[in-house]
């Protein structure tokens, strides 16, 4: 699971990196030329209350990968700037499953906006435009290939041709009207033939509003303004001050506590960012508990009992048998699996079975 960090120069994206990994990550400079890659903990507190039943060696939380990626150049004619990237960027960028665009809504006359004022709707919408343009130029790159090669090959091999070449003029046709390829509404089959081709605007996007301290009681309206502005697919819209929670970061617990009494806020908004991270990426866990350890394990929503098994190990998918099955709530006011298993709470589920949020599962299976 990777999360791509986005966003224009100045737009404090390595300062949010930095906040989310608690990374020390070099900011400033307006937009340098670093590839920053950090590990982040989903945090899950159902963990915790399984360990208090399991007394476990280990606590394994779920992990997201976010990588901060330098500001593309802007385009000109005859030109991709998000092309002119690195070519590791590139391929770190495009390799990714979800976009983090941050966008600046701070004031700060000690840095200011390189466009000379701030405004997030401006923003937003150029970095997508660099996407759409890096989405069109190979669209177009391959419709010209498709020309001469797809009369060549098998039946087959035509006909893979004939739909991979259906599928991408619809997409040209709706990047040159400005809509990105995540609002197209594509089946499983039109996703199957561009799997290949990585395109950005395809991919769900976090827009997250970076604000200043003296802005974070007007934040939910400027959220709400954005979402509404932006109605795409597979979107969402959040904010935080990357400064402020940085600050919170270095502080002491008690420290950080009366830092954000004093402030009006109620909680990190770190937590928050990195739950809707998780969720951007259509993913569920569902938990295993035992003396050794307790972990959660990430698989996309609306996974089967055998695509879990897998996720643990391809013997136990290979072998599988049946997975007993307990919903977390019952197990924590049950106690144990025992407890469970005589009130009735405990099930046997076969391959098909689709695994919840939150399901604590135990896989049986033949070696």
């Amino acid at each position: 699971m990777q999360i791509a960090i986005v966003g224009l120069a100045g737009s404090g994206k390595t300062t949010v990196f930095n906040t989310l990994t608690r990374g020390h990550a070099e900011t400033g400079g307006y937009g340098g030329v670093t590839l920053n890659v950090g590990v982040v903990k989903v945090p899950d507190a159902r963990l915790d209350r399984l360990a208090e039943i399991f007394k476990p060696k280990k606590i394994v939380q779920a992990d997201v990968t976010y990588a901060d990626l330098p500001a593309p150049p802007a385009s000109s004619e005859g030109r991709v700037g998000t092309e002119e990237l690195p070519a590791d960027h590139l391929a770190r960028l495009r390799d990714s499953d979800a976009l983090l665009h941050v966008v600046r809504a701070f004031e700060d006359p000690a840095n200011p906006h390189p466009a000379g004022s701030v405004e997030p709707a401006r923003d937003l919408e150029q970095l997508d435009l660099e996407f759409t343009l890096a989405d069109l130029a190979m669209t177009g790159r391959r419709l010209e290939r498709l020309k001469g090669s797809g009369q060549h090959g098998t039946q087959a091999e035509r006909e893979a041709a004939g739909r991979e070449e259906v599928v991408l003029r619809r997409i040209h046709e709706g990047l040159e009207a400005g809509t990105p390829i995540r609002d197209l509404g594509l089946d499983a089959d039109d996703a199957k033939a561009i799997r290949g081709f990585r395109f950005l605007t395809e991919k769900p996007v976090l827009v997250l509003l970076n604000v200043g301290e003296a802005d974070l009681a007007t934040a939910p309206a400027l959220v709400e303004r954005i979402t509404a502005s932006y109605p795409h697919q597979h979107a969402m819209v959040d904010a935080l001050s990357a400064k402020i929670e940085m600050e919170l970061g270095e502080l002491e617990p008690e420290e950080a506590a009366t830092f954000m009494e004093e402030l009006g806020i109620a909680g990190s908004s770190l937590d928050r960012v990195i739950a809707l991270s998780y969720r951007l990426l259509g993913l569920v866990s569902f938990l295993t508990a035992g003396p050794d350890e307790v972990r959660a394990w990430p698989v996309p929503d609306g996974s089967t009992a055998v695509d879990a098994a897998g996720a643990i190990h391809t013997d136990l998918a290979r072998g599988f048998i049946r997975a007993e099955t307990v919903a977390y709530e019952d197990l924590l006011k049950l106690g144990s699996m025992g407890e469970a298993k005589k009130a009735g709470r405990l099930r046997s589920e076969g391959k098909t079975y689709r695994v919840k949020d939150g399901d604590v599962l135990e896989i049986l299976f033949s070696r």
